[in-house]
This record gives C-alpha cells, sequence and structure tokens, in this order.
C-alpha cells in the first residue's frame, strides 16, 4: 500500500525522513531523537510508527504533561527510556510586569534572532512577570549567555527545574455546523464567525495557518484532523466530517481553543 496516498504532498518530505528515521534504528539498533515537532508532526510520527513492526517503540515529551510541542524518541521495544533522555531545559527569566509587557512571539523573536532554529525550542510561555522556555538541552548554555534582553527589558534567564514549569491545559469548545464545502474560507468563516470575503482576504495575506504552515490558497480542501490558525483570533481544529443532510450540504465538528 502506498503511505503517501494518506498525506498531502507538502508533508511528504517530512514523511522520507521519518521513514530514514525508522530504517536507521532498525538497522543499527540505536535510538533516535528528534527536535522538536509540532501536533501534526507528531501524529505523522505516530501513524507511520504504527504501520511498521513490534521492534519498535515511540515516546513523545516536550517537558510537561501538557506540553504541545515534544520531541520524538524512536528506540528498539526493549529500551528503557526516561524523561532525561530527551535532552530537554527549561530556562526562566522574570520581568517587572508594570513595565513591559512581554508576549509569546516577543520572545520567540528575540530567541530566533540569535540563529536558534524553531525546531530546537519546545513550548514558551510569556506573562505573570516570567518568561520559561523548554529547548534542547545542547543549546541552553548559548542561549543563557546571549539571551539577554526582549523588547526594551533586560532580562537573565537561569536554568529551572521541570517542576517550576508553569502548564497550561487548552480547552476547547466544540460546535457542530453545516457547510457548502471544505474550503479552507468557507469553513473559516464559520469557525470564526466573519465573513467570506473577510476569510479570503485573511488568507492571501498570509495570516492563516492549517497544520502550522501559511496557506494562501482559498480554495484549499480541509480534511478531517486539520489544525488551522488565524492570526489575532486563536486555534481551532476540524475534528469531524459527519457526512450530508439531505440538501447536499456537509455536517462537520468543530473545535475552537478558549484562550
Amino acid at each position: 500500500m502506498d503511505i503517501y496516498q494518506h498525506f498531502r504532498k507538502e508533508e511528504h518530505g517530512f514523511i522520507d525522513q521519518v521513514l530514514s528515521w525508522i530504517d536507521q534504528v532498525e538497522r543499527s539498533f540505536q535510538s533516535k531523537l528528534t527536535d522538536f515537532l509540532d501536533p501534526r508532526e507528531q501524529q505523522i510520527v505516530e501513524m507511520l510508527i504504527g504501520t511498521t513492526n513490534e521492534e519498535l517503540q515511540l515516546r513523545l515529551f516536550g517537558g510537561g504533561i501538557y506540553s504541545e510541542r515534544k520531541r520524538a524518541l524512536i528506540a528498539p521495544y526493549y529500551e528503557e527510556i526516561s524523561d532525561e533522555d530527551f535532552n530537554i531545559s527549561l530556562v526562566q527569566a522574570t520581568y517587572h510586569e508594570k513595565f513591559i509587557s512581554i508576549a509569546h512571539r516577543d520572545v520567540l523573536g528575540s530567541v530566533l534572532s540569535l540563529g536558534i532554529k524553531r525546531k530546537k525550542l519546545g513550548d514558551i510561555f510569556a506573562g505573570d512577570g516570567k518568561v520559561q522556555i523548554l529547548l534542547d538541552q545542547d543549546i541552553s548554555a548559548f542561549v543563557l549567555m546571549n539571551l539577554t534582553g526582549i523588547k526594551k527589558a533586560n532580562i537573565n534567564f537561569e536554568e529551572k527545574a521541570f517542576s517550576n514549569m508553569i502548564e497550561q491545559e487548552s480547552t476547547w469548545t466544540n460546535s457542530e455546523k453545516i457547510v457548502s464545502s471544505l474550503r479552507l474560507d468557507t469553513i473559516l468563516k464559520e469557525v470564526y464567525a466573519i465573513s467570506r470575503k473577510d476569510a479570503q482576504s485573511f488568507i492571501q495575506k498570509g495570516l492563516v495557518k492549517v497544520n502550522y504552515r501559511i496557506v494562501e490558497d482559498s480554495k484549499f480542501i480541509l480534511r478531517e484532523g486539520d489544525l488551522l490558525s488565524l492570526r489575532g483570533k486563536g486555534r481551532s481544529k476540524l475534528i469531524g466530517i459527519n457526512g450530508q443532510t439531505k440538501k447536499e450540504k456537509i455536517k462537520i465538528t468543530t473545535a475552537l481553543l478558549q484562550v
């Protein structure tokens, strides 16, 4: 059976990479630790490991119970795996909320400006006078030394134990909807209660992501399980496609992330 038929064309490159990881572990009997993966990439890895054999095991870990971005560890079935094997560090800094406001995008921008790639970073928290970053342990010393400011604030980071991690459980609100098609602009209109024209405008401006990738085609067809985000209006997902009505409309279940 052709594995690729179950995935979009733009995901084929990542699928090839995962298959090479699987082959590497099967041949060498040594574990493979990945960089941080977004939820869609995690889903793909889980699907592909599930189609192989019983000689492998897969574990995902991002530092906390509710971590969104996680590293994957693919290992022989007999190998014992601990949290320490994921090579993740937590660094933290404090700032005065009274004088400055720091958001997630400010922290991410400052870290990326150091030349660090996004895949080396896990979840980021900014708020309540604290900034926390989960990252590849191999670059933690570099970040501690070089990340000394965010926006106009001078900040000193220090490494912390995972017990200090600020966790945020995601809360989703489900809705049943009826749509004329599974086009991106149509779903966006329903989920975010905006006009079709505004939905198309947001898409064309590069403000919409599907599975963490910018999509600028309003006619893009969504699939069950797709994760969406509209800048400034939050995240959502297409949970289920539930058949048609008598008038041949499509019944769907969506979920909107509550902030």
